[in-house]
């Protein structure tokens, strides 16, 4: 008797399904491509100061003032890492990290390669993360005098201006 009651109060009930609606709303990860490169064997310290002078910076721009930077007529503003560091003209301390500025291109062209495969309009894009971090601190091997190798991690993120 008491099944027979619980089978009519689930019988009872409807189950009504609502239409659903359609609606195309861009998730604001549509409008940004990343890129993340591990254990880049560049100095740390220039890659900070190197994305600190990219960061909000057009990627097409950005580009630019690397290679100016690599042909050594712009330096790269250092502002946390300069202890003894000569002045360069019009910027205080400053240096030429050109083996860390050719790795950061190459994460730049990876990055916009990204960013033209998710459909984004590659002229259009800003630098609004970057970041370098430490990497992981491996040994030179056989040395008499042990010594860490410099690793460094950057991590990228543009995103598609509106128009």
């Amino acid at each position: 008797m008491v099944e027979e009651k619980q089978k009519t109060k689930v019988e009872d009930k409807k189950i009504v399904e609502k239409p659903k609606k359609e609606v195309l709303v861009k998730n604001e990860k549509d409008y940004i491509a990343s890129a993340f490169i591990r254990d880049l064997a560049i100095s740390t310290k220039q890659s900070v100061e190197i994305c600190n002078f990219l960061r909000n910076k057009k990627l097409d721009k950005a580009k630019l003032l690397l290679n100016e930077v690599i042909i050594k007529k712009r330096a790269i503003p250092f502002k946390r890492y300069n202890r003894d560091m000569g002045h360069k003209p019009g910027i205080g301390a400053g240096r030429y990290p050109i083996k860390a500025c050719k790795e950061i291109i190459r994460i730049l062209n990876s990055v916009e390669a990204n960013a033209e495969n998710k459909g984004l309009d590659i002229k259009n894009l800003l630098i609004f993360d970057i970041c370098a971090n430490k990497g992981v601190g491996q040994w030179h091997y056989g040395r008499k005098r042990r010594r860490r190798m410099k690793r460094t991690h950057i991590s990228i993120q543009v995103r598609e201006l509106e128009k």
